[in-house]
């Protein structure tokens, strides 16, 4: 029988990149806001109502690795003759990340942040709707990576606009 263990696996090259790593440091409620103007006449069973959503991100960097991620849910839910319920929510998560290429860093945090930040966001979505008397919001998974392109194509767009517009 013959031994190909060499005694363990070989060390990383000095100076070898660092694999990417992202550690969440806290994660908080900003703002939390709960409208319920037209209790109890909103509670009562009735037409279907309209729910619009909105999903908005930001972020700031607060340090040489560390970064503030914002996320910001708003639903509002009407009939036609009255606003059922109005609801915004700004979650927030300070994270530390590291081992990401300079010119990857916008894509991961606007991505993989509020990625992570999104389940809990949800929940508590879900638990003030219930809490005000209606049924649970639950939103469906987002693809943050699909809504950083698209906001990416449209400040693209409104760049290459403000450009061509005469002096």
């Amino acid at each position: 029988m013959t031994d190909t263990n060499d005694g363990g696996a070989a060390p990383q090259a000095e100076g070898a990149d660092a694999a990417p790593g992202m550690n969440i440091l806290g994660q908080y409620i900003k703002d939390l806001s709960f409208e319920n103007p037209n209790a109890p006449r909103s509670l009562i069973q009735g037409e279907q109502p309209k729910l619009d959503i909105n999903v908005n991100v930001g972020a700031q960097q607060v340090g040489d690795d560390q970064f503030e991620v914002i996320l910001t849910l708003n639903a509002k839910a009407e009939r036609p003759d009255m606003v059922m319920f109005n609801v915004e929510l700004v979650y927030a998560g300070l994270f530390k990340i590291s081992g990401v290429p300079s010119d990857h860093m916008h894509p991961f945090v606007m991505i993989e942040c509020p990625r992570m930040l999104f389940p809990f966001a949800r929940n508590i979505l879900s638990e003030a709707t219930r809490n005000g008397g209606f049924p649970p919001l639950m939103l469906d998974p987002i693809d943050f990576a699909q809504l950083y392109r698209q906001n990416m194509a449209n400040q693209t767009a409104d760049q290459q606009a403000g450009e061509q517009k005469p002096n």
